[in-house]
């Protein structure tokens, strides 16, 4: 993909902020995405990129009065709504030529990147871009198997079609060249698999790795099948849930799992995105300031460490 640049060469960027948790159990999450921007994100982001446009998705403006649990999913109708709007915002920006960097807000969030990515890059370039998710979970839950029915749980569900609703209101704006090729899709640092994602990881043949493999094989040779696996794609997606990061290092999240990547670790797949010359859009979600708020600080810093080695910034 051709990137828009400015005056100094840089990519044009664009940063969503998708102010949302309603696909979470809890609230929270809607106040991760100011919070990592003005901790002295955005002024490094202005430094390197020059003007950053910062779109701003309230979680008011998806909100619906009456939002009634369907097919076992609750908020639907609201989640689906803000969903939308976000779809809207990448696909725009990924149209116009721009990066797009995209916080969340709770994971559910990804459905619209993803979609939004996927979109604008079939409709202009006939491709889809391949996905690298960096997440404890693999958030592939459909919603008839969900043990929740919370759609932070089902992002990847709807953005491969393994998850379909026709209900009026309910992700029927999902079309067909806006869904992620499950062959060009990987996951990394998984270490909490639901039974039922187990059985849809195995049919549908995705390629995870998770914290076991990158034990026994070290992060480095890890990142690098990641990369073998995708091929030779020239467009990729990073959709990160800070939950892909040890407590250590990202105690406030919405879905703490112990035994994660270290900081290290994970600013060491973003780098190795950032060095392929292919990363076209980054989400990252599940920061919640609300959240063991002595670990808040520490949080925002790892957030911010992963962002800025994606887009090749330093520390």
């Amino acid at each position: 993909m051709a990137f828009k640049t400015t005056a100094s060469g840089n990519p044009e960027l664009a940063v969503v902020l998708a102010e949302s948790s309603a696909g979470a159990p809890r609230k929270g999450s809607e106040l991760g995405p100011d919070a990592i921007l003005q901790s002295g994100l955005l002024g490094h982001l202005q430094s390197h990129f020059g003007k950053v446009h910062v779109c701003k998705l309230s979680s008011r403006s998806g909100a619906s009065e009456e939002d009634l649990d369907y097919a076992k999913m609750k908020r639907p109708r609201t989640v689906s709504k803000t969903t939308q709007s976000i779809h809207d915002l990448v696909y725009s920006h990924i149209q116009q030529g721009r990066l797009v960097l995209t916080l969340g807000g709770d994971h559910s969030n990804a459905i619209g990147t993803l979609t939004g990515t996927t979109g604008a890059l079939h409709l202009n370039h006939g491709q889809r871009p391949a996905v690298i998710c960096v997440d404890a979970h693999v958030s592939i839950n459909t919603p008839d198997v969900s043990p929740s029915g919370n759609i932070h749980g089902m992002p990847l569900a709807f953005a491969t079609g393994l998850a379909r609703c026709q209900e009026k209101g309910i992700f029927d704006w999902i079309r067909q060249d806006h869904l992620i090729d499950m062959k060009k899709l990987v996951c990394i640092g998984t270490r909490d698999i639901d039974d039922e994602e187990k059985t849809l990881i195995e049919e549908n043949e995705i390629k995870v790795f998770g914290m076991d493999d990158i034990q026994r094989h070290g992060i480095d040779s890890i990142i690098t099948m990641a990369l073998e696996y995708i091929g030779d794609q020239r467009s990729i997606h990073l959709s990160c849930d800070i939950d892909a990061l040890d407590p250590e290092w990202a105690m406030s999240a919405g879905h703490l799992v112990p035994g994660g990547l270290s900081l290290q670790q994970g600013v060491s797949v973003a780098r190795r995105i950032h060095e392929t010359g292919n990363l076209v859009a980054m989400d990252l979600v599940e920061v919640n300031p609300t959240i063991n708020v002595d670990g808040v600080d520490q949080t925002i810093r790892s957030a911010c460490a992963l962002i800025t080695g994606a887009l090749g910034l330093g520390a």
